[in-house]
């Protein structure tokens, strides 16, 4: 969860300063966005990487290290001091993101009770949604009236102290026996390539409207500078709530059904944003429902692809990651092209509105191919 929290501070605070990052680089907001794209990007590179790299150690040295990298590219966020320098820090902070929540999610699922998997999943998660409510809104207040490098010097100091928990408290299991040509055979198969596609636009919608959220709330909702980090709170406040939800769903209903219902809410929610926008209470209101839903499909989604993986969860939790990533990357790229494009600060949300949609697309797609594979073989007469 500690660690969870170092990386949901570093993933989710550049939405809060964004602007004043744009300001002090002298660089468009949708410019400043490619630094969102940039850390993803790092994710998705990272995740199969060092997972193939560290996938022999026990799991509690493998977290140790993924954090202390952490703290480097943190670190080396402090000292930027150009677009180019920016860019090239925000990956390789985002280089250890899915491989810890990778074999963190697994841990979780080897430690919890059996029918309670998602739940332990879903705290794990907590440490993320917990960075929205206390972490962001901090390091947006600092990035605003001091310096928008405060808050990665914070990010840092988390980092470090994750790095020394995870020694001291963390059970030490053993590593487990890996052979990576036998764990990417599993991805040799549909299935798991359609969740991804879950994760990608899912999480690509989210991302579109939360990349932006910032400008949305002063340009278009009036509120002024100094109410933007208690809003910050509340959308976290709403990520909390709905990481808890859908691990308790998942629990009750099987991930996929739990992760269609979602998304479904989850478009209609976008596609109320920018009817809302311009009143300030529903405003919040959409807010706080929109990072819920958001964030109640990590569980079930995250459960979808361990169990379509058997033999290779380790490595499959941790493309889910890149798959989320890389929503990440594309919801704030697309998000930005309609504003740079002159239709204003609601216009991402319709664009994550079709994103999401498309995840559910590929939901309806994974249901059939079960429904399929489920169905009994005609006989074939053989005529001797």
């Amino acid at each position: 969860m500690l660690g969870g929290f170092g990386i949901g501070m570093t993933e989710f605070v550049m939405m809060g300063i964004l602007p004043d990052i744009a300001r002090a680089m002298r660089i468009s907001i949708p410019d400043a966005g490619h630094f969102i794209s940039a850390y993803a990007l790092g994710v998705v590179v990272g995740a199969p990487l060092l997972v193939a790299l560290t996938g022999k150690l026990p799991p509690r040295k493998i977290l140790a290290l993924l954090m202390a990298l952490f703290a480097v590219g943190n670190g080396l966020s402090v000292l930027a001091s150009s677009y180019h320098l920016m860019l090239l820090t925000r990956f390789v902070s985002g280089l250890p993101h899915g491989a810890f929540f990778g074999v963190g999610a697994v841990v979780a699922g080897r430690l919890a009770q059996p029918g309670k998997e998602a739940q332990a999943i879903s705290i794990m998660f907590a440490g993320l949604t917990f960075a929205n409510i206390i972490g962001v809104p901090i390091g947006t207040y600092l990035g605003h009236h001091f310096s928008w490098r405060i808050p990665f010097v914070l990010i840092v100091v988390v980092a470090l102290l994750t790095v020394v928990s995870v020694q001291r408290l963390m059970p030490n299991l053993a590593a487990r026996e890996t052979n990576l040509r036998k764990e990417f055979h599993a991805f040799t198969k549909l299935e798991p390539w359609l969740i991804i596609g879950i994760t990608v636009l899912g999480n690509g919608g989210f991302f579109a409207w939360f990349s932006y959220i910032v400008p949305l709330f002063t340009e278009v909702s009036g509120f002024g500078t100094s109410t933007v980090a208690f809003l910050m709170v509340l959308a976290g406040v709403g990520m909390a709530l709905g990481n808890l939800l859908g691990g308790w769903l998942t629990d009750r209903m099987s991930p996929l059904r739990a992760t269609t219902f979602l998304l479904a809410a989850m478009t209609a929610s976008l596609l109320l944003v920018p009817v809302a926008a311009p009143y300030p209470l529903p405003t919040v209101l959409m807010t706080m429902l929109t990072g819920a839903l958001a964030f109640s499909t990590a569980a079930p989604i995250q459960m979808l692809m361990i169990r379509s993986a058997k033999g290779s969860e380790m490595l499959a939790s941790s493309l889910s990651q890149s798959g989320f990533n890389t929503g990440n990357a594309l919801g704030a790229y697309l998000g930005g092209l309609p504003i740079a494009a002159g239709l204003g600060y609601t216009s991402p949300d319709w664009v994550g509105a079709a994103l999401v949609a498309g995840g559910i697309l590929f939901c309806v797609a994974l249901v059939l191919r079960r429904r399929n594979q489920a169905a009994p073989q005609p006989e074939v007469a053989v005529v001797g």
